[in-house]
């Protein structure tokens, strides 16, 4: 693959500030736990895979940004753990809320903090590793990572991308970065869009699979989704369930929540589980609210709204919906995973801020879900929903019929992929 090969000023820039990075990240780390997390867990990465990786055995290496990432990427990785299953795999996460939550899975052999994109460090880390086959989901690509990679004789991939005209790699000013791009093998698409801008700068090893994300949610539909606490919870009731909501989301439901009577029972999981942000919540709800954490209750069943405060269960929880509302839309923070409610045949009210979300507009489109700006609205297209019964089904099960057409992803990369392994 060719691309000019003439070190930019910017790239120079880029490099500098990685280092400086390094150097910052500890003191913010003093006063933020979560920064903090990653600097210790960064710490650890090259010593543990130099003492526990085997290095008898070929390599995989699977990097998602976050616990998104991953769950979009999952079904690809159980799919080349059964084809190739002596491989040794390392995961790797930017964030600690993915490692946090996936340092324990049954795919695969290691789970660590990807070390930051320095040169000594990409050197470091890409010896140790020698891998066979590099997968990164959707984004977080880094360029010192790319280029090095891009000399070694690893198939790479990139999948799951989705690609905006204003993003750096297609602008004339920050041209260099796309080189990035062109160290992968091959790049699998969401949407045809994508694969235009890919084209648009002279990579022309694209395919537009979809999205694995497709895929995974469908796949809950085989688990079991039975929570017993729900079930004490909801009982007969309608129950809308509202998944990684942020404040923006909270502020335009509470007119409703503080009055809302019998009809119905909301399930609140917020983005925020700290202490602090749960406390809050739960101090704007009032009596009609039980945490979780409270299960104990002997009055749970009696409560209007429960609130989730801890993590892994939003997923099952949407199969006690009859209305979700999917968090993230009303601020500037980025909307959640829609495709995790619409797999359970359920209608969506989603926040205004979704042009960045394919798979929200669509929806939209097609009628199965709802964007909402204000209390007003809200307050509208729920009473709507809760009085038509009929009309509610039907937005459900335009949701189900839109997933169910867009599945197959999995599938498609991982032939590929394994056409091109040489092991």
């Amino acid at each position: 693959m060719y691309f000019c090969s003439k070190q930019t000023r910017l790239i120079i820039i880029y490099k500098i500030a990685i280092q400086l990075a390094s150097l910052i990240l500890p003191i913010i780390g003093l006063f933020n736990k979560k920064v903090k997390k990653g600097v210790i867990g960064r710490k650890k990465t090259l010593p543990y895979l130099n003492n526990n990786l085997n290095q008898n055995k070929y390599v995989f290496w699977f990097h998602c940004a976050s616990l998104g990432e991953y769950e979009q990427g999952l079904p690809l990785f159980k799919s080349l753990k059964e084809a190739y299953p002596d491989a040794e795999i390392v995961l790797s996460f930017l964030s600690p809320s993915g490692y946090e939550i996936r340092k324990e899975n049954p795919i695969t052999t290691h789970v660590v903090y990807l070390p930051l994109d320095t040169s000594k460090n990409v050197r470091k880390f890409l010896k140790i590793l020698s891998p066979k086959l590099v997968v990164f989901v959707k984004y977080d690509l880094w360029p010192n990572y790319l280029t090095t990679l891009s000399k070694c004789s690893a198939k790479v991939y990139l999948i799951s991308a989705l690609f905006r005209p204003n993003q750096i790699y297609f602008s004339s000013i920050f041209r260099s970065f796309s080189r990035a791009l062109f160290s992968f093998d091959h790049i699998f698409t969401q949407n045809k869009s994508s694969k235009d801008l890919l084209n648009s700068i002279g990579y022309m090893w694209a395919t537009v699979s979809n999205d694995t994300r497709f895929d995974r949610v469908s796949s809950q539909l085989k688990q079991n989704n039975i929570i017993s606490f729900v079930d004490k919870f909801k009982g007969n009731n309608i129950c809308l369930v509202a998944g990684s909501t942020w404040p923006e989301d909270i502020d335009i439901m509470l007119p409703y929540l503080k009055k809302t009577q019998n009809e119905i029972k909301f399930i609140i999981a917020p983005h925020l589980i700290e202490e602090q942000e749960i406390i809050k919540l739960k101090n704007k709800l009032g009596e009609k609210a039980e945490l979780y954490s409270n299960l104990n209750s002997k009055s749970i069943e009696k409560k209007r709204i429960l609130i989730i405060d801890s993590i892994g269960v939003l997923t099952k929880l949407y199969s006690y919906a009859d209305i979700a509302y999917v968090g993230g839309g009303m601020g500037v923070n980025g909307l959640h995973n829609t495709l995790e409610a619409a797999v359970f045949s359920i209608p969506i009210i989603i926040g205004k801020n979704y042009e960045r979300f394919p798979e929200a507009k669509e929806m939209i489109k097609l009628g199965g879900a709802t964007s909402v700006s204000s209390v007003k609205s809200f307050q509208k297209v729920l009473d709507l929903l809760l009085n038509d019964e009929n009309f509610r089904v039907e937005r459900g099960n335009i949701n189900k019929r839109y997933i169910d057409s867009n599945k197959g992803a999995t599938k498609l990369i991982s032939e590929k992929i394994n056409s091109s392994i040489n092991l």
